[in-house]
């Protein structure tokens, strides 16, 4: 019989090889938190070589590149934190990868900066300073400066935190905060704040319950029917439709808008012939991809995934066309500032200071954007393509509404609330729903009706659809936004104030 050949045991060198992985292992931790640090810091560097390239020798040309750093930064908090809202939905449906996600959003938000972003931006952040509160230009510049770092540290802050929060809300308290430090309260238009405050209410509870009546036509119409596939076949070409005229009105609003000007009754127009042709155009497709699939739910969600993509790219696209002007429209401001002496409401602005805003955006997307994306795709409630679709649909009916009252809404706001709004939903359609019951009863003969109000009330809180921690969690920080931003914006304004005036 052979024997079996020694086991060679070193103690002392496999002690010295466990010391060695676990320092590559220690190394590699530690490298995947300093790489997009670095990579960051590297485009920060880029930013400010390029605007010095274009101001140097120009009046005020220090003060303008310092603001385009700080624009940058800006732009890169922008697309770690309020990017997620475009492509969490699709990406917590698993209708489309995380990284096909970053890429398709990187892409279209520089599209739409570049395209429809830098025509006009309002530089005071829809009139929140009045342009002639502040009579020195030099001031002015610093205290946009002083708005600027205050908001993108707040954001910066907030993601860091897992806290999806308002950019919009974030510069507007800043400016704020900046504008009552440099001119005193009669600098600030308190009127318009009305509004804006407004808006914190309504525009999720809009987003929520739009999200909740989409999702409760789904359910009745094609979910909970017996037959799933001709259901579909009827009703999933109609939502294309309607999700096609209500992009393509969001994208005139939001995109085509801010090049031309177009009246709310022609982008809406346009949106209804171009849903018209989509639901017509639709029909076929819809009958030759549920050809041979079952009669199930999962064969529904094949049926979603494709427009959820289409969905998370326009968001992107008018997201960039819109939300750069948060970046870079107090670096625009500064910029004609120094240049002309005086403080406007509204100018163009310069390709460079457009460029570093739009891939700024791009660039913190793809760095620190997956964190939050998870979060809001998938931490917050369970979604599939079809909940997903009701997640981005409701969003761009809901800036539609806000922007035919002309009230100013958070994009951020809107996404989140109809993720609560649809998680809520199923909470309240599983207990309530007959047409439910009915289902689940033709299709298990041996079904029980549980009641609820025996359960024990552990188990009823482990049921619940929806992470009541991350509701708490995100209002407060929606809450303190405002606020917080423009208290850090005062005392930066005070600290320049001190160094430089």
């Amino acid at each position: 019989m052979a024997k079996a050949p020694p086991t060679l045991v070193k103690p002392t060198l496999d002690k010295d090889l466990d010391k060695v992985t676990y320092v590559e292992q220690a190394t590699q931790q530690v490298s995947r938190r300093i790489v997009p640090l670095g990579i960051g810091l590297l485009f920060l560097v880029v930013a400010t070589l390029l605007s010095g390239a274009y101001v140097t020798g120009q009046p005020g040309s220090a003060l303008v590149i310092a603001a385009s750093a700080i624009g940058a930064y800006m732009a890169m908090n922008i697309g770690a934190n309020d990017v997620t809202n475009n492509v969490g939905a699709a990406v917590g449906s698993r209708a489309i990868p995380l990284a096909g996600a970053l890429a398709l959003a990187a892409v279209c938000e520089i599209a739409g900066a570049m395209i429809a972003g830098g025509n006009v931006i309002s530089t005071i952040s829809e009139g929140i300073l009045a342009p002639d509160s502040i009579e020195v230009p030099q001031a002015f510049s610093f205290a946009m400066m002083s708005a600027l770092l205050a908001a993108a540290l707040w954001i910066n802050i907030a993601t860091w935190a897992n806290a999806p929060v308002s950019t919009t809300h974030s510069i507007v308290g800043a400016v704020m905060g900046a504008g009552v430090a440099a001119g005193g309260f009669s600098a600030v238009d308190w009127g318009s704040l009305v509004g804006i405050t407004a808006s914190w209410m309504l525009s999720p509870l809009l987003g929520g319950a739009i999200a909740a009546l989409i999702l409760y036509f789904i359910e009745e119409f094609i979910t909970y029917r017996e037959d799933k596939i001709a259901a579909a076949r009827r009703w999933v070409p109609v939502l294309i439709g309607i999700m096609t005229g209500a992009f393509a009105t969001y994208l005139t609003i939001k995109g085509i808008g801010q090049v031309f000007d177009v009246e709310s009754t022609e982008a809406l127009l346009l949106g209804l012939t171009c849903g018209l042709v989509a639901w017509i155009g639709s029909i076929p497709l819809i009958r030759f991809q549920s050809e041979g699939l079952e009669n199930r739910n999962q064969s529904l969600r094949k049926l979603f995934r494709l427009p959820l993509v289409f969905s998370a790219a326009l968001l992107s696209f008018a997201h960039g066309a819109n939300d750069v002007a948060n970046a870079i429209g107090p670096v625009v401001a500064i910029v004609h500032a120094t240049r002309a002496q005086e403080i406007a409401a509204a100018i163009a602005a310069p390709s460079w200071v457009t460029a570093i805003g739009a891939f700024g955006i791009s660039m913190g997307l793809l760095l620190y954007g997956p964190r939050l994306i998870r979060l809001v795709g998938e931490q917050i409630t369970k979604l599939n393509p079809m909940r997903a679709y009701c997640v981005s649909l409701s969003a761009a009916i809901t800036v539609i509404l806000a922007s035919w009252f002309g009230l100013p809404v958070s994009s951020t706001h809107i996404a989140v609330g109809a993720v609560f709004g649809v998680g809520f939903f199923r909470e309240w359609y599983t207990r309530h729903s007959r047409r439910r019951v009915e289902y689940m009863r033709m299709k298990a003969s041996h079904w029980e009706i549980e009641d609820t109000r025996e359960r024990d009330p552990d188990e009823t809180r482990r049921r619940l659809l929806v992470r009541r921690s991350h509701l708490l969690s995100i209002i407060a920080a929606w809450s303190i936004t405002l606020p917080v931003s423009a208290l850090l914006a005062a005392f930066i304004y005070w600290v320049m104030f001190q160094l430089f005036l």
